[in-house]
């Protein structure tokens, strides 16, 4: 009977008919600074503040605060206080490999661990049975790295991202050097978003245009940039000497201001528009619009232009 079946198999495989491979859709990373003991069921989160980047580029900072979490399930999977969905990163990632760096620095230089954690999420979901227990999942590659210290700590770990957009500047070749020439052409690019910001807001709505979560449409039909400029909302440019130009060893620059936002935004005066959701509304423009950074790129006629 063995062998009938191992025939069939071939048989089948000869045929052309292969098991379905689940495919890719996203790469979830999970990050946790934490005091206690994992084989019980809670731990205490450190506080103190971590660092992401992909392939070299800040992509996000938070600050971690003392919390109790819970440790799930017999893998003793702690909640996180950083969850990195990868498709949330945006063009930072690369169609193919990439690599994914957390670095965080407690609030206090006393021992304690970290655990970096990944899966993949797929489009089919696994079942298992055993001894009377069912068990399904749509997450497969995973796998985790555990740390003791006591200051910063640098975890990496190398992934792929089939499931990514490849754009044309990722192919562009990369930057290590800026001249004045560049750090003015890129000044101008922040400038120009700025100026962006005025009546008839064309220019924004454009703008605001394929970004995810974003109905640009819906948007200026309800005039939600209009209402906002009417309340007092302004969007300041960082002076030129505040303006910081972060080289990633890649074809995107990453521009920021020194000291905080690189987009001073009068948020003081959203709370002047009427309606709540309307408030909302022009808070999600504006914050899509004039985000923390600025990626931008050198493009093959010399230049520079936003990354998005």
């Amino acid at each position: 009977m063995t062998s009938l079946i191992r025939l069939a198999g071939i048989l089948l495989l000869a045929l052309g008919f292969q098991p379905a491979v689940a495919g890719v859709l996203n790469m979830e990373f999970k990050f946790t600074p934490f005091v206690g003991d994992p084989q019980a069921d809670h731990v205490e989160s450190v506080p103190g503040k971590a660092w992401v980047f992909i392939n070299n580029i800040p992509v996000a900072d938070q600050e971690i605060e003392k919390q109790r979490l819970p440790v799930l399930f017999d893998a003793r999977e702690i909640a996180p206080s950083v969850w990195i969905p990868v498709t949330s990163l945006g063009p930072v990632v690369r169609k193919g490999k990439n690599r994914l760096r957390i670095e965080f620095e407690p609030a206090q230089a006393t021992p304690y661990q970290a655990r970096l954690s990944w899966a993949q999420v797929t489009d089919q979901v696994s079942e298992q049975s055993e001894a009377g227990r069912y068990q399904a999942t749509n997450q497969a590659g995973e796998g985790r790295v555990d740390k003791q210290g006591k200051g910063k700590l640098s975890f990496e770990h190398e992934f792929s991202a089939d499931f990514a957009v490849d754009r044309p500047w990722h192919h562009y070749p990369p930057v290590s050097s800026l001249s004045e020439a560049d750090k003015q052409g890129l000044a101008g690019l922040v400038k120009s978003r700025v100026a962006a910001y005025k009546p008839n807001f064309a220019g924004m709505y454009k703008l605001l245009e394929g970004k995810e979560g974003i109905d640009a449409a819906a948007m200026r039909k309800a005039k939600c940039l209009e209402k906002a400029h009417a309340a007092g909302v302004r969007v300041v440019p960082p002076a030129a000497s505040d303006l910081d130009f972060v080289i990633t060893g890649n074809p995107e620059v990453v521009l920021k201001r020194k000291d905080g936002p690189l987009f001073d935004l009068t948020r003081k005066a959203l709370a002047r528009i009427k309606g709540e959701e309307m408030q909302m509304c022009a808070a999600m423009a504006l914050f899509v619009a004039y985000p923390p950074t600025l990626m931008a790129v050198r493009g093959p006629d010399g230049q520079w232009q936003v990354a998005e």
